[in-house]
């Protein structure tokens, strides 16, 4: 019966030997392969500064004037982006010329473009710049001439026009300096062959040229828009207000290369009241997403990405699908846009949260090298922690050969002195921190120590 109060007094001494022990062993083996891992930490730290995985929480994106097509598309791509943690601040602009020089001062991430806006660039180069690339084709945006149909009657005796060349002498509106909307009608007026320095062409802005010729003061305006433009919807079913019809849309592809022909069809605007009441001939130039090269590419593929969800619907003038696409520009395509028009989203982001799916999308070249570089380095850990372990027992082996050296000629009172010594070495050992899995060599040098003892003793 007294056995066992003392069984149960040694159990928790039991359990504390065994868990320093245990404690004993991980901080031996962390000291011994510390360098090993700060040798990988370091390196996936230096991969994680020069590569910059991560991108930044905020974008600034260029759209165009408010109650354009730029502006409504803004919108959707602010909410698209919302989902995965990025914020977009839409910086609304007066046009295509306004967005180039935003994006060449640094000043935007991303821009909406309008096709063929190459030649507005005023940049004094030939060659677009080398740091602006194109995440692709986004949507048709058409040449959407609105007249007043009184007035057409007036001049020309019948409602219905179908050639720029009959607006020669109406007031004309084209949009302000700079924007895609002048620069593309100049050219279309100059190919029917009209000298745009002799017309009265106006440089209204698209809301005060649409208040203007509601209110009778211009005769006609020119847009280029998508149809979920507010204002061309606004103006397809105004009363009154007519649409030119590009009759010759198939030459006016010929002639200007950066538009092509499109049809708006008899009641797709508005089946019930039969808006168009016909078959419409339109020509139309393609919007174009441009970035900064500096723009991050995870940013880059999250825009392109959002650019199928956004434009890769059907609508008047393209099937489901159809966009976005790599298209033909002057600027060069970006990487991240022509790795997902030939392989979709990548693999991770369609399972992972963005950011961890980015992360590892990005940095697993250099985990798999720093694993190459790690592996081989970590076979020597075992060794060296063996040798850590032994040598902080076979180092006391030199002072116990000492004292047994000394003791064979030592006479009475020097054999005192070495066998306070050699208690002092036994206690030294005792408290000797020792991994369990090397207590075998701890024993040994106790023993010796023991034989040492005896042989001074024996004298």
């Amino acid at each position: 019966m007294s056995a066992l109060p003392s069984r149960a007094a040694r159990a928790p001494r039991a359990a504390m030997h065994q868990l320093r022990s245990t404690l004993l062993s991980l901080r031996d083996l962390l000291v011994t392969a510390g360098p090993v891992l700060l040798l990988g930490l370091g390196a996936l730290l230096g991969a994680y500064w020069l590569l910059n995985p991560t991108p930044p929480e905020r974008m600034r994106l260029a759209t165009g004037p408010e109650q354009g097509a730029y502006a409504e598309f803004g919108k959707r791509y602010v909410e698209a982006l919302r989902r995965d943690g990025i914020a977009v601040e839409l910086r609304p602009t007066r046009g295509s010329l306004e967005n180039l020089r935003l994006l060449r001062d640094g000043e935007v991430d991303a821009a909406f473009v309008q096709g063929g806006a190459e030649a507005l660039r005023g940049l004094d180069e030939e060659d677009p710049p080398e740091d602006l690339l194109r995440l692709g084709s986004l949507f048709r945006e058409p040449v959407w001439v609105f007249y007043r149909e009184a007035h057409a009657q007036q001049a020309l005796g019948r409602a219905r026009l179908d050639s720029l060349s009959q607006l020669a002498d109406w007031r004309l509106n084209i949009g302000h300096e700079g924007s895609g909307v002048t620069n593309l009608m100049r050219r279309l007026l100059e190919a029917n062959g009209l000298d745009t320095r002799r017309m009265a062409l106006g440089r209204l802005e698209p809301t005060p040229a649409v208040v203007e010729l509601l209110e009778g003061r211009i005769d006609a305006l020119a847009l280029v828009s998508a149809p979920e433009s507010p204002l061309v919807r606004m103006l397809l079913i105004t009363p009154g207000i007519r649409l030119l019809d590009f009759a010759q849309a198939q030459a006016y592809a010929r002639r200007v290369p950066q538009v092509q022909p499109v049809a708006l069809p008899r009641g797709v605007v508005d089946l019930a009241r039969d808006l168009p009441p016909e078959d419409l001939h339109l020509v139309a130039p393609t919007a174009t997403l441009l970035v900064r090269d500096a723009t991050h590419p995870a940013l880059q593929q999250l825009l392109v990405q959002a650019a199928r969800r956004i434009h890769g619907e059907a609508n008047w003038f393209q099937q489901r699908g159809e966009f976005p696409q790599p298209g033909v520009s002057d600027y060069a395509l970006a990487p991240e846009a022509q790795r997902f028009y030939e392989s979709g989203a990548p693999l991770l982001q369609r399972w992972l949260p963005f950011w961890l799916a980015n992360l590892v999308d990005r940095m697993w070249v250099v985990l798999v090298s720093i694993a190459a570089l790690l592996i081989p380095l970590s076979r020597i850990v075992p060794p060296l922690y063996t040798f850590r372990i032994r040598s902080r027992i076979f180092r006391w082996y030199g002072t116990l050969r000492d004292i047994e050296e000394r003791a064979g000629a030592a006479d009475a009172q020097e054999r005192g002195a070495l066998q306070r010594e050699l208690d002092d070495l036994d206690a030294r050992v005792e408290r000797l921190p020792v991994p369990l899995s090397h207590a075998e060599e701890l024993y040994a040098l106790r023993g010796h120590i023991r034989l040492v003892r005896r042989r001074l003793e024996g004298g």
